[in-house]
């Protein structure tokens, strides 16, 4: 029964000419499958993908760490760092993918263990930014005689909230209703629009990195410039990354919509990629109000 159900499940979601009851019977059939099996759970197999990730993250910010202090060729070992991390990312995603589509062990049982996991990383993601915005505050809330006792500190001038900043947050929180449109289309089984909200939320996300790419360059100031820089940077760079990361699971979401291998009981990883693109969104409010605008003379 386990054979059939996974050939069943390679046929759900591969064939594009499937009628509708015929991708009804097949749904029925999967959410069957914890009564043919002992347990409901999904005993991954050893895998090389967590600990090589960690190694990649940890290149990564190494390098980033010496690229800051301006070391000869610390730059190409951060890019290198990158395309690890990225590489790892794919890899990993992959093999889930192929775990839960074509093998069909994400039981609902699994699915919501796994939303379970996506909502604890954000908990742990949530307490960073607490972090960066409480070292913000404590320097601007109270500046000390070595800033100048004002906030921004002396001889730095702050970027002006109603340019790049206030477009960036027309385009991200655009991109959240394109997003949640995409969202709502999906479990109305209306295709092509959930197919174009992603794209727009896709393409949002890359016009904003790019504009925050334009932003380092223009400021007058850089990550070493004291308290201000480094709380500046910090903040908005820790955002920049995980916009990168949303940026990545929501197209992975878009390419196996665009596979057919998504149905309204099988996408727990588009829906965390969403959940996440929101808490995105949060704090780059936060942030924008905090840091561009409070934090502006």
């Amino acid at each position: 029964m386990k054979a059939c159900l996974s050939s069943y499940t390679i046929y759900i979601f591969i064939n594009t000419k499937m009628t509708a009851q015929q991708r009804s019977f097949v749904e029925g059939l999967l959410r069957l499958r914890p009564l043919f099996q002992s347990h409901p759970h999904h005993l991954t197999l050893e895998s090389p993908w967590p600990i090589l990730t960690s190694g990649a993250v940890l290149a990564m910010l190494s390098s980033a760490a010496l690229w800051f202090n301006g070391l000869q060729y610390s730059g190409t070992f951060l890019i290198l760092g990158m395309l690890s991390t990225i590489t790892a990312m794919i890899l990993w995603w992959a093999d889930c993918v192929k775990e839960g589509t074509y093998l069909g062990h994400h039981t609902k049982v699994v699915q919501q263990n796994l939303a379970m996991g996506v909502a604890l990383f954000i908990v742990t993601e949530a307490a960073l930014f607490v972090s960066i915005f409480w070292a913000y505050f404590h320097s601007s809330l109270a500046p000390t005689v070595e800033l100048g006792t004002q906030w921004p500190p002396a001889g730095i001038t702050a970027l002006s909230p109603m340019a790049i900043p206030l477009l960036n947050t027309v385009l991200l929180l655009s991109s959240g209703a394109t997003v949640t449109w995409g969202h709502h289309a999906f479990f109305c089984r209306n295709r092509s629009a959930a197919l174009q909200g992603l794209m727009l939320t896709v393409a949002l996300a890359i016009i904003f990195t790019a504009l925050q790419g334009v932003e380092y360059n223009m400021a007058g100031f850089t990550i070493a410039d004291g308290a201000y820089g480094s709380c500046f940077y910090m903040a908005t760079g820790a955002h920049g990354l995980h916009v990168l990361v949303g940026t990545l699971a929501i197209t992975v979401g878009l390419a196996r919509l665009i596979n057919y291998q998504l149905t309204s009981t099988h996408h727990i990883g588009l829906e965390g990629a969403i959940l996440y693109w929101h808490f995105v969104d949060v704090v780059w409010v936060i942030l924008y109000v905090t840091v561009y605008w409070w934090g502006a003379p």
